[in-house]
């Protein structure tokens, strides 16, 4: 037998012990379709439809290349989530993108996106979404940017306290706020498209010229996938699916393309209620389009509707997000593995970590805004997303022996759309937000010599 021929029974091996361990197992298959669907809408929707709508059409330059920003950034969305999907049936590992990234490329590549995730992204978003909680407090409270800011840390540690204390009280806040986020923007959809009166079609269908240009149009492309952010983790389903084969990719499309349905709708039910102009000066878009609609009674029930959407989505960011480093310090694959990696033996949480992604979300909060954060964020997330969507080809070529239930559809075409989208969004970046762009990548390098250092001194304990 060759050498490429036993590396891949290992490989084979490895795979299959995962998919076969008892976590693995006790999975039921009981999710049809519709449930299916079901979940990949919760899981996207968040709180980036509420606020992204100003820099979107800002970057886009017109109201039209904003909704074509929405419409692509889906697409791309789409076609990254069915192929990065086969990667997620073929390695059937616990860790997401981190154990994708390891078995393709090399661990030294999932430490860095396991380091950016735990320095940038957790804490990014973290803090990002308890800087638009305190903006749309400021709906019923009068703050000062120090008080925002003041209160937006404090909604960070009271959430940390909550999944501190108990896991079960943050997961009874997930379901409340799931619900809660769909009744604002079903509103003002309905209402802002009978009753607005500021022209949204017209303003579309004007053959108005952007100023921004491409590398514009591709940042506007970049602030719609804030609003995407979560198609990553629809792949981890797959094992409860009755039919993952064929339920799983109409699950994506059909949920996403219905997502895509409601981002558009609502940015034409707002650009409909408040002219462009003003939706791009604003900081809270949809509460603003409401208080329009409704005046400042029914606007103050939408912001309230807003607000504990958001308060979920900062709950379940915090909740699932601290699990990253502390996965990776249980591994010894993290500074202060010792620290990080243990669990609080009164509450049988992670506390050190939690700790930690506070304090760094604390940090972004003072030197920060949300644009800033979600745009950094999502700029050095996307170029590990499309190393993994990328990663398709040398699945087909390293696993190809591998049965699975499930193949990207229109391959290689479906995987180069999501390739190609996300190489032109982060090329644009660099072109529009250079330092932030160069400041994401050089945080990442970091994530070098800080691994060389801990296999370093793994081995020399060892």
């Amino acid at each position: 037998m060759s050498v490429v021929a036993k590396k891949s029974v290992e490989n084979t091996k490895n795979l299959q012990q995962d998919s076969s361990s008892p976590e693995s197992a006790g999975l039921k298959k009981n999710i049809g379709l519709s449930e299916a669907i079901t979940m990949v809408v919760g899981v996207v929707i968040g709180s980036g439809i509420f606020f992204k709508s100003s820099s979107v059409f800002d970057y886009a330059g017109t109201p039209l290349l904003g909704i074509l920003a929405w419409i692509i950034g889906g697409i791309v969305t789409i076609a990254s989530a069915l192929t990065v999907t086969e990667i997620a049936t073929a390695i059937p590992k616990t860790g997401g993108v981190f154990a994708y990234l390891k078995e393709l490329y090399g661990e030294k590549w999932a430490f860095l996106f396991g380091w950016v995730q735990s320095i940038i992204y957790v804490p990014g978003v973290t803090a990002a979404l308890s800087i638009v909680f305190v903006t749309q407090a400021t709906f019923f409270v009068p703050l000062t940017e120090t008080q925002q800011k003041l209160l937006a840390i404090f909604m960070i540690f009271f959430i940390i306290t909550i999944n501190v204390i108990s896991t079960k009280l943050g997961s009874k806040v997930q379901f409340i706020s799931t619900i809660a986020k769909l009744i604002p923007i079903v509103i003002i959809i309905a209402f802002g498209l009978i009753q607005g009166n500021a022209g949204a079609l017209q303003a579309v269908t004007a053959t108005a010229k952007s100023t921004t240009g491409i590398a514009g149009f591709g940042a506007a492309i970049l602030g719609t996938l804030w609003a995407y952010d979560g198609w990553i983790g629809v792949g981890n389903m797959a094992g409860e699916l009755k039919n993952p084969g064929k339920d799983l990719p109409k699950s994506i499309i059909l949920g996403l393309s219905m997502i895509i349905v409601i981002y558009v709708l609502i940015n034409l039910a707002i650009i409909n209620i408040i002219p462009v102009d003003q939706v791009i000066a604003s900081g809270t878009p949809a509460s603003d389009a409401a208080i329009v609609l409704f005046g400042n009674g029914g606007g103050a029930l939408i912001a309230a509707g807003i607000m504990i959407s958001i308060f979920g989505a900062l709950n379940g960011y915090l909740m699932t997000g601290v699990r990253v480093p502390f996965a990776m310090a249980q591994e010894k694959l993290f500074p202060c593995s010792k620290t990080l990696g243990k669990i609080n033996e009164k509450f049988e949480t992670p506390l050190n970590t939690f700790i930690f992604v506070g304090i760094l979300s604390a940090l972004y909060v003072l030197s920060g805004s949300f644009e800033l954060l979600t745009n950094l964020a999502m700029f050095v997330m996307w170029l590990f997303f499309i190393m993994t969507v990328a990663g398709i080809f040398i699945l087909r070529k390293k696993f190809n022996h591998i049965p699975r239930s499930y193949k990207v559809p229109m391959y290689p075409l479906v995987p180069i759309v999501g390739i190609a989208g996300g190489v032109y969004i982060i090329g644009s970046t660099l072109v529009t937000d250079t330092f932030n762009a160069l400041f994401g990548l050089v945080i990442t390098l970091i994530g070098l010599p800080v691994y060389l250092q801990i296999k370093k001194s793994y081995l020399k304990n060892n």
